[in-house]
């Protein structure tokens, strides 16, 4: 476990980003975290069940080439995600632009800045939105359906519009 780490997080600024991506301490080993699929953080096994505690950590996780990690000025400690570390809760549409809250109350804006990703399995498209420097969210199975309430076809294309910006989802003879 990170030494500094309880240290660290009770003195973060709670309302500015941290410029984790700056930060380049050396590599201490995995440590035994997990974001499952669902968005729930283990730790040793054990879900972590205070919302506070996993906002702090979401504030110094980052994506690296090798993996996420959790990263403070003099440590960097790796962990495991399912798939994306947020899952986004709730949606508002207002004056053309969809904004998300996560798991973990981040609000971003779809847009240039927040592009919406989409794959596709067996059930149909899932959703994803990029929260900040890589790190994403995925829509919950109702938000998807939100969405694809939204959905419009542009040239042969099925997508989003959010801020201007229009986020294809398949081409319309796909659908």
């Amino acid at each position: 476990m990170m030494q500094n780490l309880p240290a660290f997080l009770r003195d973060l600024p709670q309302d500015k980003a941290l410029p984790v991506e700056t930060w380049n301490p050396p590599f201490c080993g995995h440590i035994d975290i997990r974001i499952a699929r669902d968005g729930t953080w283990f730790h040793n096994g054990t879900p972590i069940t205070r919302p506070a505690m996993v906002r702090l950590f979401s504030r110094v996780l980052r994506r690296d080439s090798d993996g996420y990690v959790l990263v403070t000025p003099v440590e960097k400690l790796g962990i495991t995600v399912e798939d994306v570390p947020f899952i986004a809760v709730e949606m508002a549409q207002i004056d053309g632009a969809l904004t998300f809250r996560t798991n973990v109350d981040d609000a971003v804006t779809a847009g240039p800045d927040h592009p919406l990703r989409f794959t596709n399995n067996d059930d149909g498209f899932v959703p994803y939105i990029e929260v900040r420097r890589g790190l994403e969210a995925r829509l919950t199975r109702a938000l998807a359906q939100d969405l694809a309430a939204l959905a419009e076809v542009r040239d042969g294309v099925f997508g989003i519009t959010s801020n201007g910006q229009f986020f294809p989802i398949a081409t319309s003879d796909a659908i």
